[in-house]
């Protein structure tokens, strides 16, 4: 299991609290990134938003490129995903800023495509929000426009949606054939999209069941293609970790006891322009991402159990979110990562 972690450009994840000593500031978000390096966290993930969707649209939150290019030059080793919604950037342009990153970085920049649920941004931003359907159709027309930028010398495109006519982009990433490409979808035509277009795959939270469940189904829709398998499964999850059971679930109520507040504001657009497969309830929006239904919430022992669980089921990265940030990912890092290794040593003993 590698071990990310979402970068803190909200100020938390938690909707019901107002304070969760993590300010969304770029030393802050400095402070957590390399100090994650140091604990053995793998991959930082940085939410593409204009408008905060946890703590309510009037409160500060960072940009995720600029703050991803700012945090590529110090840093040295860990992955740095950024989301990129299809109908807020040009793909080119993207191509060009993404091959840059790459190359500040040294080949430690990554993207997680995401095709938007937020309409109301979208109006505010000049944003474009189309159709469900129609918003895969121009996100395979963006992978499309990444993709040969990044590997051909002069390239051309006549799409619906793009159109370029011997288009340069000089110098090309790092990686090659190209920086991995994340996305996550639950709808036939998000999963046919991905498993097409993309090189991993990554989840709301779910129970082991739900997770085994949709990372076979992706097996095996993309062995029907001829791409090769998908390099990565990667869910989000939130963490509760405490020294007892009884704290855990003492901090769970606590930050499940839902406030009606502007930090709700996105929750029926997400909740009505996505096609979930899972019903969300508003319990569950008190933390993003559906992260409280892996329910890694318990002692550290109990975490370590749980990660094995998805382990088994064939996850590979763990997404995850902590409040407050800096102080629950060095308690992880020391108490609940060390128990995995470990437990898994034990079992293959």
């Amino acid at each position: 299991m590698k071990y990310g972690f979402w970068l803190p450009i909200f100020g938390g994840w938690l909707r019901n609290v107002e304070d969760e000593n993590m300010p969304p500031t770029f030393d802050y978000a400095k402070q957590v990134i390399q100090s994650a390096e140091q604990w053995g966290y793998s991959t930082t993930l940085i939410a593409d938003l204009y408008l905060n969707d946890i703590k309510g649209p009037e409160h500060d939150s960072l940009e995720a490129w600029t703050t991803a290019a700012a945090l590529a030059s110090v840093t040295e080793k860990i992955e740095i995903m950024s989301a990129v919604r299809p109908g807020f950037h040009n793909p080119a342009v993207t191509a060009k800023m993404a091959a840059n990153i790459d190359q500040i970085s040294n080949g430690r920049f990554t993207l997680n495509v995401v095709s938007a649920w937020w309409e109301e941004e979208a109006r505010q931003y000049g944003g474009i929000f189309t159709e469900h359907d129609e918003r895969y159709d121009r996100t395979t027309e963006f992978i499309d426009v990444l993709k040969g930028l990044w590997s051909e010398g002069s390239f051309s495109y006549e799409g619906k949606f793009y159109q370029l006519k011997d288009t340069k982009l000089f110098p090309k990433p790092v990686q090659r054939p190209n920086p991995i490409l994340y996305a996550g979808g639950e709808s036939p035509k998000g999963k046919q999209t991905i498993v097409e277009k993309c090189d991993a795959y990554v989840m709301h939270g779910g129970t082991v069941e739900e997770i085994e469940r949709k990372i076979t189904d992706m097996k095996t829709r993309r062995a029907a293609t001829s791409n090769p398998e998908l390099s990565e499964f990667g869910m989000a999850a939130y963490v509760i970790c405490r020294d007892t059971e009884e704290e855990a679930f003492a901090e769970l109520e606590r930050i499940t006891d839902v406030k009606e507040s502007s930090a709700y504001a996105g929750f029926k657009d997400f909740t009505s322009k996505s096609q979930l497969e899972q019903q969300i309830q508003l319990q569950d929006y008190s933390v993003s991402n559906r992260g409280l239904r892996p329910n890694l919430v318990g002692t550290p022992e109990q975490i370590a159990e749980r990660i094995l669980q998805y382990e088994e089921a064939g996850l590979g990265l763990l997404l995850l979110q902590f409040s407050p940030q800096l102080e629950e990912m060095e308690r992880f890092a020391k108490q609940v990562m060390p128990l995995v290794e470990a437990k898994r040593n034990q079992v293959i003993v």
